[in-house]
């Protein structure tokens, strides 16, 4: 597939991932680890996904200014200009509209996808003709906002959701954006058969994003097209470090998708998980006989089932009587949480924080 010099992306892996603590810490979050087992670590794989459409030197990363070093020490062929560094995490729309504008400046026929560095998806070939659909689509009708659902597989709790109008074609109008629900509105969802989980991939042209700021987020937008003439070059960080963290704290979602009336979703073709937590992980890893996961571990197992199990240097970990458990290992810590409140780890961190400093999260 010829990769074409008008596209473009933005990787976006400024987040913490504090939900796969205490592997995933802020020195260290997730989309730098080999989570997955693969001999690549998360942002790896992503980048290698997208430049099976994208060339490479038009992919972009998005993330937080203190990883620069990682993000060049694990994509060693990316420039400077391609890394964006976020001096404060404002949510994902000042990103994307400060990513937009830098991308619109160095080319005005870009179209470009907003991906995160840290999901999981198995069939990459699907997804890259899935993407391809969309790129198209854009190129055809220069003002559309597109995104890729995921097709729910049971009524999660957790994500978003994108109604669309009924299904007439591979590519569906989006009637409404709609929050975490209940299980009973989830149920609802699935039922109801034009429900789409919300995995944060869209496509559009650089144009056409920009427009909808400045019609949808104009105070947002004249902050950083103030900074038009300093984008892709040496001015470029002092503009983003002196402005950035004036804007206003809102993901894309909340400041242009459920306003914009163009906006489409293609029902993915693809297996997805946005590996969020250690049960995520559970999910897609192979189990032994009692789906128990084991990762960078010896184990002798003894009534033991459902757990996900993961330390440093192939140690030896022997579990009786255990059901349903995390134990996950760093240098600093031990973590055995039940996986059925795994949310709570989340809190746990917190505590961690309060109780013995920043070092631990």
């Amino acid at each position: 597939m010829n990769r074409n010099k008008n596209y473009y992306a933005i990787l976006m892996a400024g987040g913490v991932g504090s939900r796969f603590w205490p592997v995933s810490k802020k020195k260290l979050p997730k989309q730098f680890h080999d989570i997955l087992g693969t001999g690549e670590t998360l942002i790896q794989r992503t980048f290698k996904r997208l430049s099976k459409l994208i060339p490479e030197e038009n992919i972009l990363i998005l993330t937080n200014g203190m990883y620069n070093d990682l993000v060049k020490n694990q994509l060693p062929m990316v420039t400077d200009n391609q890394i964006i560094l976020e001096p404060v995490m404002r949510n994902t729309a000042p990103c994307i509209l400060l990513s937009a504008l830098k991308i619109q400046k160095q080319n005005e026929d870009a179209i470009m996808v907003v991906a995160p560095s840290d999901h999981w998806i198995e069939d990459e070939d699907a997804f890259v003709n899935d993407l391809q659909i969309a790129f198209d689509a854009c190129q055809r009708q220069d003002d559309l906002l597109m995104t890729l659902g995921i097709q729910p597989t049971f009524p999660h709790t957790g994500y978003g959701y994108i109604q669309h109008k009924e299904q007439t074609s591979v590519i569906n109008k989006v009637v409404n954006f709609k929050e975490k629900p209940d299980y009973h509105t989830a149920k609802n969802y699935l039922s109801s058969g034009n429900y789409l989980w919300n995995a944060g991939i869209f496509i559009w042209s650089a144009k056409a994003i920009t427009a909808e700021f400045k019609k949808h987020a104009s105070a947002m937008y004249e902050i950083f097209a103030e900074g038009k003439s300093y984008y892709n070059t040496t001015q470029e960080q002092r503009f983003i470090n002196e402005n950035y963290e004036d804007a206003e704290n809102i993901s894309i979602d909340y400041a242009i998708m459920e306003k914009a009336e163009n906006v489409c979703v293609i029902p993915a073709s693809f297996d997805w998980n946005d590996l969020g937590s250690w049960g995520a992980l559970h999910d897609e890893l192979e189990r032994d006989e009692h789906e128990n996961v084991i990762i960078n571990a010896k184990s002798i197992l003894d009534n033991a089932s459902n757990n996900i199990v993961r330390t440093l240097g192939n140690k030896l970990v022997v579990l009786k009587d255990i059901d349903n458990y995390i134990i996950v290992e760093d240098e600093e810590v031990l973590l055995v949480y039940p996986r059925g409140d795994e949310q709570g780890i989340k809190n746990v961190r917190n505590l961690a924080k309060e109780k013995f400093g920043e070092d631990l999260i």
